[in-house]
């Protein structure tokens, strides 16, 4: 992990419920689950706004700081969405230590133009914006960067990556990342089309210029 790990103060919840999440939410606290090694599951919460932050900086791992004075280091194991898509409303958090191995999705983030996207018709997809990664706890990147103006050919794939040392991809080795693709041979194929529509109408006029001249 390249920055601190963010502290967050948790609170126990001793009332569970829709209802009572939601006028958790209302007053700035966010309900999430806090599991441990084979123990059940503590509810907690959590503030919003500084859960947040911390989510969309890239953070995986929390520490948190409990009102007993009691503390735990966590990963985000779990992300619940509310019905637009657009704001987390619950969240499940797993206590690790920081030499533990785990299997996280990590964000790519991509810099650079593939050599092969320079040429007319060219269009870039990324089909994976994010991979499954394994290594310990305090090796979790924030996010990969990726050099596309090294890229060889027209496909980068998983096993392609240059990842940070300590990390190894969990995803399959073959899939695709970004792949460039051409819409040449498309454009050429459908100015073609036309064409050949039109060869029925010209033979047929012919035959009836030839069924003319006879008569």
């Amino acid at each position: 992990m390249s920055k601190e790990t963010p502290v967050l103060v948790a609170k126990k919840r001793d009332k569970l419920g829709t209802r009572y999440s939601r006028r958790l939410r209302a007053a700035g606290q966010l309900p999430a689950n806090l599991y441990g090694h084979g123990s059940m599951p503590v509810p907690i919460s959590l503030d919003e706004h500084a859960t947040l932050y911390a989510l969309k900086n890239g953070a995986h791992v929390l520490a948190l700081k409990f009102e007993d004075g009691a503390t735990d280091t966590v990963l985000v194991k779990d992300l619940q969405f509310g019905y637009l898509g657009d704001n987390v409303i619950h969240m499940d958090l797993a206590c690790v230590n920081l030499d533990e191995v785990v299997t996280v999705k990590v964000h790519l983030s991509f810099v650079g133009q593939p050599e092969a996207a320079k040429k007319p018709g060219a269009i870039v997809t990324h089909d994976m914006p994010e991979i499954e990664v394994s290594c310990k706890v305090r090796d979790i990147p924030e996010e990969i960067k990726i050099d596309l103006s090294a890229m060889q050919g027209e496909i980068l794939s998983v096993s392609q990556l240059r990842l940070p040392a300590g990390v190894t991809a969990a995803s399959d080795a073959n899939a695709a990342v970004i792949r460039v693709q051409f819409m040449k041979d498309e454009a050429e194929g459908e100015a073609a089309a036309p064409a050949a529509a039109a060869a029925p109408e010209v033979t047929t006029a012919k035959k009836e210029e030839g069924g003319a001249a006879k008569k």
